[in-house]
């Protein structure tokens, strides 16, 4: 039954009519005519006849007593967050994979829920285990009631404690077997099946300090990223597939080389996900003689970068060779585009690398470095004291006759380098795809700045080993949820910013409210990009108003 407006004349007429099916087809029945439109709302009686109805309707009573401000809310409850991730965890099959390792341990608490309110802490809120604690109160996700701090404590000790000596590899390895690595490879398992073959894998590492004294053995000093050598660290390496999903991370003491990361991570990924034909792309950091001849002996493929400046071979072989670029990418005709890219190849003895150049970076640093040899010459003119302990300077000086000058040659030597980065591989890729395939390790990158800034994994103030990798598993986990929602919403051609995001999905609550002797819940309406976020995963909402 509904209203609807007939016109007849030059008057519209309001109807009430009411939806019948006769002989399997829907036909309207007119109820009532209740008189003509403007004489009804310049009389007012539409509105009384509304009224008048309404004491007939819980739901429209609550709500005019809401925006009337005569009844006030009991509780609000947050349902944006808790609605969507839920629905990524149960699809990705994480409650399965607790319920299997769990199997058999009689923990008095839902620790598969304390996990899920952890990492949704760390998406929406994070903070250390005590504010998780505290912030989950205010959110949909199920009975908790009877949590206390110290079961997640508790569960960040489960998911990072060492597995049983009889699961651990036969031979030593940076790190023993975890508890959070069975979490990985069921994960992966499960992707496996339906997208992913891990041909093609990225590897990073970063470093996250401490606060306290950092574990019993993983808190160690060593080069720090966050520039914090005075505090103890540990090292986290990240694995990510060619679609940008996390696959696993490793979890290592403070003062391990990243030179001497590579080769044990990629064995223990061969040994834990089962595949043998896989090509490694990693950053020129991880790049030595010996790491390349390990990974040959092991039949890996590699796309690793480059050191331009520092590799003899490159500065005076490899840039020197002429031939053509081949062109990837041209000139950018709006910012959306891909930045210009162009490739060739040049073979020295049995070793190959992919030049890149980037016109567009190359202008940046062909005009970087004329400020900065227009600022040096001003500088100079001031005396030499005020060039003492510039880094930036002092590559372009050089000393004679007791006295500073720039060195034209210097100046000459860096020009050659504006725009160019270059790839060390051993695959039969392509140098356009060599190169593509570098630049997506951006990738992993990105995933670093979101699991250090955005889920702020740092600073950790755990003491103990087991715990301190349970607390940056689950940032790992938050990370795995977000990528997941972030490839869904692409998948459908939305980019959203992650932050408006956030908030778009926190501001769809639950009131609680009392209305005489019963008690109504009402849900706010999606706003924004939320309403993408629940398409995106397929959550239907129910009533905005029900009966409790």
């Amino acid at each position: 039954m509904f209203a609807r407006v007939k016109r007849s004349g030059d008057y519209q007429y309001v109807q009430v009519v009411h939806n019948e099916r006769i002989e399997g087809r829907v036909r309207q029945r007119v109820i009532a005519t209740l008189g003509r439109l403007d004489v009804l709302q310049q009389s007012g009686q539409l509105e009384g006849l509304l009224e008048s109805l309404a004491r007939f309707s819980d739901h429209v009573a609550v709500l005019n007593a809401l925006s009337a401000n005569q009844i006030t809310p009991t509780r609000t409850i947050h349902l944006g967050p808790p609605l969507v991730f839920q629905r990524l965890w149960e699809e990705l099959g994480l409650p399965g994979i607790f319920g299997r390792l769990l199997a058999g341990r009689k923990f008095e608490f839902p620790l598969e829920r304390v996990v899920f309110i952890t990492v949704l802490h760390r998406l929406f809120a994070p903070g250390s285990d005590r504010a998780a604690e505290h912030w989950c109160r205010k959110y949909a996700v199920g009975e908790i009631d009877d949590l206390e701090l110290q079961h997640f404590y508790r569960t960040m000790g489960w998911l990072g404690e060492p597995l049983p000596p009889d699961q651990q590899p036969p031979t030593p390895s940076l790190t023993p077997r975890l508890r959070k690595d069975l979490i990985e490879e069921a994960l992966f398992a499960r992707r496996r099946d339906l997208f992913s073959n891990l041909r093609l894998v990225f590897l990073d590492t970063t470093s996250i300090y401490f606060e306290g004294r950092g574990g019993e053995s993983i808190g160690r000093r060593g080069h720090s990223k966050d520039h914090r050598p005075d505090l103890p660290q540990m090292i986290v390496a990240v694995v990510m597939d060619d679609q940008g999903r996390p696959v696993c991370c490793e979890l290592l003491p403070g003062n391990t080389a990243d030179i001497t990361t590579l080769i044990p991570v990629i064995d223990r990924l061969r040994g834990r996900f089962g595949i043998r034909d896989v090509c490694v792309v990693a950053d020129r950091g991880m790049i030595s003689q010996q790491t390349m001849a390990d990974l040959r002996k092991r039949d890996i493929r590699y796309i690793l970068g480059a050191r331009l400046r520092n590799v003899k071979e490159i500065r005076e072989t490899v840039l020197s060779r002429g031939g053509r670029y081949r062109e990837v990418h041209g000139e950018r005709a709006k910012s959306t585009d891909p930045s210009p890219l162009k490739v060739k190849q040049v073979l020295v003895e049995n070793r190959r690398y992919i030049v890149c150049h980037n016109e567009e970076q190359a202008r940046k640093d062909r005009a970087d470095r004329e400020a900065i040899v227009a600022k040096l010459g001003d500088q100079l003119k001031q005396g030499s004291k005020s060039l003492v302990g510039n880094k930036g300077y002092r590559k372009y000086l050089s000393a004679g006759g007791g006295a500073f000058q720039i060195d034209e040659a210097k100046v000459k030597q860096d020009a050659r380098f504006d725009g160019k980065w270059v790839l060390q591989t051993d695959t039969e890729l392509p140098a356009e795809e060599v190169a593509l395939r570098y630049k997506d390790l951006l990738l992993v990158e990105d995933a670093f700045r979101t699991m250090k800034t955005i889920l702020q994994t740092r600073p950790i103030y755990h003491k103990c080993d087991d715990t301190i990798r349970g607390h940056v598993f689950c940032s790992f986990l938050a990370l795995v949820l977000q990528r997941e929602l972030q490839s869904r919403l692409e998948a459908r051609g939305w980019i959203t910013e992650w932050q408006r995001l956030r908030d778009d999905l926190d501001e769809l609550q639950e009131l609680t409210l009392p209305l005489g002797q019963k008690t109504f819940a009402i849900r706010t309406p999606p706003v924004g990009d939320a309403s993408r976020a629940l398409q995106a995963t397929g959550v239907a909402l129910g009533p905005s108003v029900r009966l409790l």
